[in-house]
């Protein structure tokens, strides 16, 4: 069972009062601050599956005082080992005991929405690869390209913003997603122009159609994104599913575009916008599935109204969106 370290800074309690607040966890250590008199830093191991509910009570009691600090870390290995808990059956009571807890989650997500020049290249890299991918139909190409785009947490965050009702989180996420699109995008007309880029590229053609596999790949991508994040678990791979679903066709509708073939760029396009809807939905259902939610009852208050207005958008879409290919085609299968 994988533990976390919480170091928390306290003044004026005791040690039999802390424990009684926090019984899921155990205090390794409590000593004075010598700089601080009466203020007490407290080390406690808890396990990964009841550090939320620890760090939730702490908050509640503690969270107005001016010397409260609560920090969280994993932990490699501990000694005397922990005995392992009996399993809990996955219940509405213990979906968190299935995942990390939320403030991690959400420290690991936000990280990934920072700007700097590392992310720039690596779209700028990824999508020249795809580029060259599609250009000469090489899936290998293809696959490096989606294993370096960074797009797994800027959707993710949309979605997880959305779960929580955190408006902050979600223009971070569009701003993000934004720069990386237009950065792609730019690539993209680049190659069309200076290439000759036709529909007809077996690549680019595959593309150019939305099927039934094509949603279900989009919704199986949100879902493990998701789980990969609320999990720990590495999400390297799992990101590779997302890019799938959104570099080929972001890059091809840019390629056709730049290459002056308006009419055909609208297939990618379409297969693009539809697997970011997809997508967000999975999502969103895997961190409501998983008991993702704000701490306070009223912050919960306000993200069931954002869920409730994120569904129904992202819903409105993909109805529109089937609509318009049922129309065109003839029918989705």
């Amino acid at each position: 069972m994988a533990q976390r370290l919480i170091q928390l800074s306290i003044r004026d309690i005791e040690r039999d009062e802390l424990v009684a607040y926090c019984e899921p966890a155990r205090i390794v250590a409590a000593s004075s601050d010598p700089w601080d008199e009466g203020l007490k830093r407290v080390h406690m191991v808890v396990d990964t599956a009841k550090s939320e509910a620890v760090m939730d009570r702490l908050e509640q009691l503690f969270g107005t005082r001016e010397e409260f600090q609560l920090t969280l870390l994993p932990l490699e290995a501990t000694l005397p080992r922990s005995p392992e808990p009996e399993p809990e059956p996955a219940t509405g009571k213990n979906k968190a005991s299935q995942r990390i807890s939320r403030e991690e989650l959400y420290q690991e997500v936000s990280s990934g929405l920072k700007v700097r020049s590392t992310f720039v290249t690596m779209v700028l890299l990824s999508s020249v690869v795809a580029a060259i991918g599609l250009y000469r139909d090489d899936t290998a190409i293809l696959i490096g390209a989606m294993v370096i785009a960074p797009l797994l947490s800027p959707n993710i965050a949309l979605s997880l913003a959305a779960t929580l009702g955190d408006a902050e989180l979600a223009w971070n996420a569009i701003q993000t997603n934004a720069l990386g699109v237009m950065l792609s995008l730019l690539v993209a007309v680049t190659f069309g122009f200076l290439l000759a880029i036709s529909p007809e590229l077996p690549a680019i053609a595959h593309r150019s159609e939305v099927d039934a596999g094509d949603l279900l790949l989009a919704l199986c991508s949100g879902a493990a994104g998701a789980l990969a994040f609320t999990t720990g678990l590495p999400s390297t791979l799992i990101g590779v599913m997302v890019a799938v679903a959104l570099m080929p066709p972001l890059v091809a509708f840019g390629m056709l575009l730049g290459a002056g073939h308006a009419a055909a760029s609208m297939g990618p396009l379409l297969l693009l916008a539809t697997n970011v809807i997809c997508l967000n939905i999975a999502a969103v259902a895997t961190f409501v599935a998983k008991g993702i939610r704000p701490r306070t009852w009223w912050e919960a208050e306000r993200a069931k109204l954002a869920i409730r207005r994120a569904g129904l958008a992202w819903g409105a879409l993909l109805i529109a969106l089937v609509a318009i290919l049922w129309f065109l085609r003839g029918g989705l299968f």
